[in-house]
């Protein structure tokens, strides 16, 4: 009696071809990605860039956030609370560094504000870089080949507005101190920048900012022409600084910059009589800044979170079209993340920032939204270059003449070679995944 086969020749094909296909996939990976390699774009995660990282020194600060990954590639999974139109989430702007073009950044305290600054004179790839020297706190950053400045800000301008301007403050500034330092006056185009952080987060991170020395002494809180006076915005504390203040103290002080102040520093405090808390009732005057800021913010140019750094990163070069050296990183053991803090005080600083918090839940859900909308243009118009580069493969093909036949045991010519290069380019880099 004959024994019946196990496998006959067509069922060890199937299985066969699998186990092929997963061991020249394995012999490919190693082959772009050696073992050993620290640059492998596919370990990383990240799309090959051909950079380096950012130097240890150029990340140690207090205030350095997470490095978020460009996960969500798929639609958002929650609808948007919002009703954002096109106009909103696509905030692709013209942006021209060589005429009158110039990049404001709104610095918000503890809101990752020091870093991205820095990235904005040390990190973007540029015809004229930055000239940052070693030991001054600003940069030049100059237009090609003009004594003009493009970017606005901390490390190019220095506080020129006062320190930590808001909204009121450098709409009403800048163009002044722009036309001052420029002797030609030219229509420029201001586009506006921030970074929003969570509430809770931002808030405890100023009160241990605080509670170390920091007081902001100097910042000026321009409205209308002049600063507020002291009974508009009494100090809360006695002596030179708040140093070692409890959280609890912190929370008690009724006029304490830091509740709410992501929304104080994005709207227009002229709606609502500046300082003066008598103008109007509180909520009134709550709902006009409420509004403001979060109309002034969705009208920027651009604005990033502080959790999310890599996307921030990504969507600031598809809204300037300009492009990063290194990528964002983040380190989330930030002195706000190590408070210990109970539910009922959480609620409490809650309550106290519920502007901020209802202001970021908008900006969180539209920044989210701008994404998946620029990653779906993106993937876009991936598509139809591809289609481009198919269509214009097709049409050099057929519009190439047959080359004549050649007799037996005769060596191609050099223009031959070439042209059969062009077709079989897969079996060559195959073959060489073999060698290898």
């Amino acid at each position: 009696m004959k024994t019946k086969p196990i496998m006959d020749d067509k069922s060890s094909k199937l299985i066969l071809v699998p186990i092929l296909a997963v061991l020249f996939v394995t012999i490919g990976y190693q082959y772009i990605c050696p073992a050993g390699g620290h640059s492998c774009p596919l370990k990383n995660g990240d799309a090959p860039r051909g950079v380096s990282l950012l130097s240890a020194g150029y990340l140690q600060d207090g205030d350095d956030f997470g490095d978020q990954d460009l996960e969500d590639d798929s639609p958002a999974k929650a609808p948007s609370q919002f009703n954002f139109t096109q106009r909103d989430l696509d905030r692709r702007v013209e942006f021209n560094m060589k005429a009158d073009d110039v990049i404001v950044f709104l610095h918000i305290q503890k809101t990752g504000g020091t870093t991205f600054g820095r990235h904005l004179v040390r990190n973007i790839r540029l015809e004229q870089p930055c000239d940052c020297k070693a030991g001054q706190k600003k940069c030049t950053c100059h237009r090609p080949g003009k004594d003009e400045s493009w970017l606005f800000s901390r490390f190019s301008t220095g506080w020129s507005c006062g320190l930590h301007a808001d909204w009121t403050e450098l709409t009403n500034c800048v163009p002044v101190i722009m036309d001052k330092k420029e002797v030609q006056r030219n229509t420029r185009n201001f586009y506006y920048i921030t970074m929003l952080r969570d509430p809770v987060s931002r808030y405890l991170s100023e009160w241990k900012h605080v509670q170390r020395g920091a007081t902001w002494k100097t910042a000026l809180h321009m409205c209308d022409g002049r600063s507020p006076t002291q009974d508009e915005l009494p100090t809360c504390y006695n002596g030179e600084d708040w140093s070692g203040v409890t959280l609890t103290d912190f929370m008690r002080c009724p006029s304490n910059l830091a509740n709410n102040r992501q929304v104080r520093m994005l709207s227009d405090l002229s709606l609502v009589g500046c300082y003066n808390l008598s103008s109007m009732n509180e909520s009134q005057r709550d709902h006009i800044l409420l509004s403001s800021a979060m109309s002034n913010l969705k009208n920027m140019a651009f604005y990033g979170l502080t959790e999310f750094q890599r996307k921030t990163q990504y969507l600031f070069e598809r809204t300037f079209s300009l492009r990063f050296i290194s990528p964002f990183t983040q380190i989330n053991s930030t002195r706000a993340a190590n408070v210990d803090l109970s539910e009922p005080v959480r609620r409490r600083i809650e309550e106290l920032n519920f502007l901020d918090v209802q202001l970021y839940d908008y900006a969180k859900d539209l920044f989210l939204q701008r994404f998946q909308y620029s990653r779906q243009r993106e993937r876009r118009e991936v598509r139809l270059k591809r289609r481009e580069e198919r269509r214009w493969i097709r049409e050099r093909q057929q519009a190439r003449p047959w080359p004549p036949k050649r007799r037996a045991g005769a060596s191609k010519s050099l223009s031959e070679k070439d042209d059969n290069e062009f077709a079989s380019t897969t079996e060559d880099y195959t073959s060489q995944v073999a060698r290898w």
